[in-house]
């Protein structure tokens, strides 16, 4: 027998995307050559995001680091941070520790990478020593989103249905 009480007057709806991976490849957001994101919630409200990245090119993607903790699954190819001796692949969960600078490469030989990652707060871009050089939030992703889609026809409010 399901629940049978009311939901929440104020809940919002639940995110269903069958086959997340497999989608309308115009639902994949272009963020540098070669290298994709494909939003699956946008949470304005508590500041993270959760997307799968789509990687088809070797070498260093980002130098970058995260004032909270960022979780990751790969789900296809792999990947590593310079900074460490492990090797993220294929079946692998990875924890990122708040506050730790890490420069993602992808090894030579992938085609593909593909990794789910939930990021809290924000990412910042940062040179070798450090350096602020950029950044992304939750703000800026639902940005990009809404150029590209109406770019590729989908319409600028295609992003909302990830928004909470």
């Amino acid at each position: 027998m399901p629940y049978q009480l009311p939901f929440p007057k104020d809940a919002l709806p639940e995110i269903v995307i069958p086959n997340a991976m497999e989608a309308d490849q115009r639902v994949w957001v272009p963020q540098a050559e070669n290298v994709w994101f494909r939003p699956l919630c946008l949470n304005r409200s508590q500041g993270y995001w959760m997307n799968l990245l789509k990687v088809r090119k070797s070498g260093v993607i980002s130098r970058h680091r995260h004032p909270q903790a960022v979780h990751g699954w790969v789900l296809k190819g792999k990947w590593r941070y310079l900074e460490h001796d492990w090797i993220a692949e294929a079946g692998g969960y990875v924890f990122e520790p708040p506050g730790e600078t890490h420069t993602l490469i992808v090894p030579e030989g992938v085609e593909e990478m593909i990794t789910y990652f939930q990021v809290n707060g924000i990412m910042c871009y940062v040179d070798p020593w450090g350096k602020a050089i950029g950044y992304e939030d939750v703000f800026t992703k639902i940005d990009m989103c809404r150029a590209h889609y109406e770019k590729v026809g989908l319409g600028a409010d295609f992003v909302d249905q990830f928004i909470r």
